[in-house]
């Protein structure tokens, strides 16, 4: 988990369209049309940074005068690691990113001008405030921002993520939950695991920040944060599963990613973060 050499293997996306469920119902006799189909996610929206991938993103509610925001991990904060217990809040910034389109050309520079949250405690998310609206970014470069889901992904569900840093998209699937994932001095919860052993899920450094983008739904709904490099427990690049009686596993090649919905808990009617609301998932300074 580095900036220099990010530990992420992901998973990613397909080249053509995942077709929702179609909610006919053989044992009614009117027919009902199929659910309009769902297009594969891309690399459209993504942002790619000097040091890690990332994504244009909103909140459910956003308008379209809302500044945009961009999403990546909190191991990718300009300022180097965060140390456990660490939270920033609504701190200034100069971040810039290139905005990608569906074929990995870039858009604009998009240039942040606080970073709003950050932490590696319990999840390692960071997100950013731009300084331009998603209005005016959709009238300069036609790009339509991603949205956070409200809820955690579904076991067993296509997922697709799209790292900027390579301009690649990878696919994969969500195997299941870590209540307590450990790497070095950092402990997630309700990480998302993935990848191992599917070969389509082996990725190169640089695909930290990355959006997990759930297909059905074209949804995110985690972000790509860690994967096991070399088979050692509980260590940095090397994160470890822990189970209720304290014991610890890890196996190399395995993916994890952390969930995002945690954000929509936090929201305010304004759409500003308070972690003092009731439900509030995100980590407290």
């Amino acid at each position: 988990m580095s900036t220099r050499r990010t530990v992420l293997r992901a998973a990613g996306a397909a080249s053509a369209l995942v077709l929702a469920l179609s909610g006919a119902g053989a044992a009614t006799a009117k027919s009902h049309s199929p659910a309009p189909a769902v297009a594969a996610p891309t690399l459209a929206s993504t942002i790619a940074l000097n040091n890690c991938s990332g994504s244009l993103v909103r909140y459910p509610s956003s308008a379209g005068t809302d500044r945009g925001l961009l999403l990546t991990n909190g191991h990718c904060y300009e300022g180097g690691f965060l140390a456990d217990g660490q939270v920033i809040q609504n701190k200034a910034s100069s971040r810039t990113g290139k905005l990608l389109d569906a074929n990995a050309r870039t858009l604009a520079t998009v240039r942040a001008d606080r970073l709003l949250y950050a932490t590696m405690t319990g999840t390692d998310v960071a997100l950013y405030r731009l300084t331009s609206t998603y209005d005016s970014i959709s009238r300069s470069t036609g790009a339509k921002p991603l949205t956070l889901s409200t809820s955690k992904p579904v076991a067993g569900s296509a997922i697709s993520i799209p790292s900027s840093y390579w301009k690649t998209t990878y696919r994969c699937s969500v195997q299941g939950f870590v209540p307590t994932l450990r790497e070095g001095q950092w402990t997630w919860h309700d990480s998302i695991r993935y990848g191992y052993p599917d070969s389509d899920c082996v990725t190169i450094g640089g695909t930290s920040g990355s959006p997990i983008v759930d297909d059905a739904s074209g949804k995110v709904v985690g972000i790509n944060n860690t994967t096991n490099e070399d088979g050692e427990v509980c260590e940095l690049n090397n994160p470890c599963e822990v189970g209720t009686d304290g014991s610890t596993t890890a196996t190399e090649g395995q993916n994890y990613g952390q969930e995002t919905y945690w954000f929509t808990t936090c929201l305010t009617a304004s759409r500003a973060i308070d972690l003092t609301k009731a439900g509030c998932l995100l980590t407290k300074p």
